[in-house]
């Protein structure tokens, strides 16, 4: 089954207009977006709602009760997770079935890269909640390890994770216009040992069918 990730989720529910020759964004206004009469249209035509909902950032109640009413799944990150507060939504004890984890996305650092500028009360923490202590060497295998083993429908890590690498190979900085998006994975990169590694992992966890994303 294919499934698309709606980027921006929030628009759904209401988007920030500016007009384009303003000098700023302050200047803008708070638009309705086309909300429940797109995914109304969109389930009648596929006869379900192959969608996972962006829904990271300021997210407002409006479009918390947009993505329930349609059920749709939201997004969880484990490099967000860790800032000591138990309800911090992004804690894999906080998740229903009904949402994909990530250990990282395309906009964060590599999991490796974000441990290794953490601070040290920030590791602390990080060891804390996984009741074991933690190194660059293998934040990346204990995050998607995290990930797999999570409550979540689906769990997904970027190709860089599996592989441990470095912030040199970080897809993209949010906010940067020139460097981004040129990483490439070269086939000598696809080392056999990390991917029997996973293929273990998965079936140790054995995760949840992706038809019960759905489910709580």
């Amino acid at each position: 089954m294919d499934i698309v990730r709606l980027d921006h989720f929030r628009a759904f529910a209401a988007a920030w207009h500016v007009s384009a020759g303003a000098a700023t964004a302050q200047t803008g206004q708070w638009v309705p977006g086309p909300g429940q009469d797109f995914f109304s249209a969109a389930e009648k035509e596929f006869g379900g709602l192959p969608f996972i909902a962006e829904d990271l950032g300021l997210i407002t109640p409006d479009v918390e009760a947009l993505r329930d009413q349609f059920q749709l799944p939201g997004m969880r990150v484990l490099q967000f997770a860790f800032d000591g507060n138990l309800r911090n939504p992004h804690l894999p004890n906080n998740y229903s079935t009904n949402c994909v984890v990530y250990t990282g996305t395309h906009d964060n650092p590599t999991t490796r890269g974000w441990f290794e500028e953490l601070s040290d009360p920030q590791r602390l923490t990080l060891s804390h909640c996984l009741g074991r202590p933690v190194d660059s060497r293998e934040a990346a295998s204990t995050l998607i390890d995290v990930a797999w083993s999570s409550p979540a429908g689906l769990a997904i890590t970027p190709l860089q994770d599996v592989l441990n690498l470095g912030n040199e190979a970080r897809m993209n900085l949010p906010g940067r216009a020139d460097g981004n998006w040129r990483w490439r994975c070269t086939e000598d990169m696809l080392i056999p040992a990390a991917f029997q590694w996973l293929h273990d992992l998965t079936k140790r966890t054995k995760p949840i069918a992706f038809d019960g994303l759905r489910g709580s």
